[in-house]
């Protein structure tokens, strides 16, 4: 980009964003992500919480559709050995109100590292913001953790800070 955007230019710092410890269950996480993004109304799109071990090393994130996964019941999972044909399943989610109260209950009772998305993919604060964009499109990441001197987690940059560094130079008369 012609005006140097950088990754540090847009991104949010580490305690900006809402964080837990993989031990918590689904259910704590759900009860941070209400607290954070829902009761507040401070929607940060995409919903996602942190997740990290002891010594505040980042493992992973939890998204909203990562906390609906984890409480759906595994019966209503697609087979993942077994070629099965594509049929209408929205009778099934019928099946899993009728279950959700017993199931769904137990289920959030889960680790959040049982359902978190591992971090694999990083991006330096002194990258180019497109090197960001580039990530998030191939591999279909909503947030992307920020690193300095490629170890020391420092913040995050999600998609919408991405595409608004993006479109506004696009834009720009």
């Amino acid at each position: 980009m012609s005006d140097g955007k950088l990754v540090k230019d847009v991104m949010m710092g580490i305690f900006e964003y809402p964080h837990i410890p993989y031990w918590f269950s689904i259910e704590q996480a759900i009860k941070v992500v209400k607290a954070s993004f829902i009761q507040t109304q401070k929607h940060m799109d995409p919903l996602a919480v942190l997740v990290f071990d002891e010594k505040y090393n980042l493992l992973g994130t939890v998204t909203l559709k990562d906390i609906l996964k984890g409480l759906e019941p595994s019966f209503l999972k697609p087979p993942t050995k077994a070629q099965v044909p594509d049929e209408e399943k929205t009778g099934l989610s019928v099946v899993w109100d009728s279950l959700f109260s017993q199931e769904s209950k137990k289920l959030a009772q889960k680790p959040v590292s049982e359902i978190m998305v591992p971090a694999k993919h990083f991006v330096d604060s002194t990258d180019p913001v497109t090197k960001a964009a580039y990530l998030m499109i191939h591999y279909d990441l909503p947030v992307l953790p920020v690193i300095e001197d490629k170890k020391k987690f420092v913040g995050i940059v999600r998609m919408v800070e991405v595409f608004d560094a993006i479109s506004e130079e696009l834009i720009k008369e």
